[in-house]
């Protein structure tokens, strides 16, 4: 049976594009208003929804919200941004609503298709990490310690930290890293991650590197267990 998309953007052209490019391997739907999604929502247990921020009778948090309440046809589904609304405090909203990805606009079509690939493939995640000296959010990417002090680390090693815990034991390389995190068509040096990984290592308090495993040549991999 293949999955079940609602797409919710007001812009036509691309709306259409996006429906037509995703009708290829999915079921998919497309509205342009909050009332219309909500409408869909209620009568079709959709696997991932593609919101857009800005709508002409609301926005796509209001519709993130909603789905918090939704008990009827089998749960809730995933979602993610594609937005021209890109700043970091959108960004870390959106995430703290439970997005599994945030897209802004302009965006590269192929990343878009293997970004909702991902999503729909990926096997869900405890949305919490008990570790020995703190907890891991993995959805408002906050650090809680057990003294009582919270960290927020930067998103982007957050989204690395929790592709590490989804794709655990395997292991995953740093250009599988840059891609899912920062796209496919971002050059980066590989030094980025390992400089992202050193980060998470310290908040995470990973000293003797017990939870994130460096694999020579490759890349990193999530072995913490309890």
């Amino acid at each position: 049976m293949r999955k079940k998309i609602l797409i919710v953007e007001d812009e036509k052209t691309l709306g259409e594009i996006l429906r037509d490019k995703l009708a290829t391997d999915y079921e998919v739907s497309w509205v342009t208003h909050q009332a219309a999604a909500l409408e869909e929502i209620n009568k079709t247990n959709f696997d991932l929804l593609i919101l857009d921020i800005g709508l002409p009778d609301g926005d796509g948090f209001s519709i993130a919200r909603s789905l918090e309440s939704r008990s009827s046809l089998g749960g809730k589904p995933k979602f993610l941004f594609l937005t021209a609304q890109s700043d970091p405090e959108t960004r870390l909203k959106g995430y703290e609503s439970g997005a599994e990805e945030f897209i802004p606009k302009p965006f590269h079509l192929k990343e878009v298709m293997l970004r909702v690939k991902h999503v729909l493939n990926v096997r869900d995640v405890q949305p919490r990490l008990e570790l020995d000296q703190c907890s891991v959010d993995l959805v408002s990417y906050a650090v809680h310690f057990k003294s009582g002090h919270i960290e927020y680390p930067p998103i982007k090693d957050m989204l690395i930290l929790k592709l590490l815990v989804e794709k655990s034991p395997q292991v995953v390389s740093r250009d599988e890293i840059i891609n899912r995190v920062w796209g496919e068509e971002k050059e980066l040096s590989p030094r980025t991650i390992d400089n992202a990984i050193a980060r998470l290592r310290q908040v995470l308090v990973d000293l003797d590197e017990s939870k994130i495993r460096a694999v020579r040549g490759i890349g990193y991999q999530w072995i913490f267990s309890k």
